[in-house]
């Protein structure tokens, strides 16, 4: 009685290349992901183990902080950094985030 109000809904049939579709589709999210998203993030923590590795005493440095200072010590994992006169401070290697040319610091 009520198939004349409601009209039954079924499914349809799957197409021949639907297979192929869903798996070129995934191939191309897999693509997508990599250049967008795996790569250049590889390649910025490259650049920033090349920068932390090539660190030396008198280098001017800023840290993730926003601290700026010249390097007076480095050891394998920190590295002192004299930020003013007489006032030193001992931070991980990894929290530095650029090396600055010679003479900024004189400059700010």
């Amino acid at each position: 009685m009520l198939d004349f109000f409601i009209s039954p809904a079924y499914a349809q049939d799957a197409g021949a290349g639907s297979g192929m579709a869903q798996i070129v589709m995934l191939v191309g999210f897999v693509l997508i992901f990599y250049f967008l998203l795996w790569r250049p993030q590889s390649k910025r923590a490259k650049q920033h183990r090349e920068l932390i590795g090539s660190l030396s005493k008198g280098d001017e440095i800023v840290i993730g902080g926003g601290l700026v200072g010249r390097i007076t010590k480095v050891s394998d994992e920190f590295i002192s950094m004299e930020i003013s006169d007489g006032t030193e401070v001992n931070v991980q290697k990894s929290a530095v985030a650029a090396v600055l040319p010679k003479g900024t610091i004189k400059s700010i």
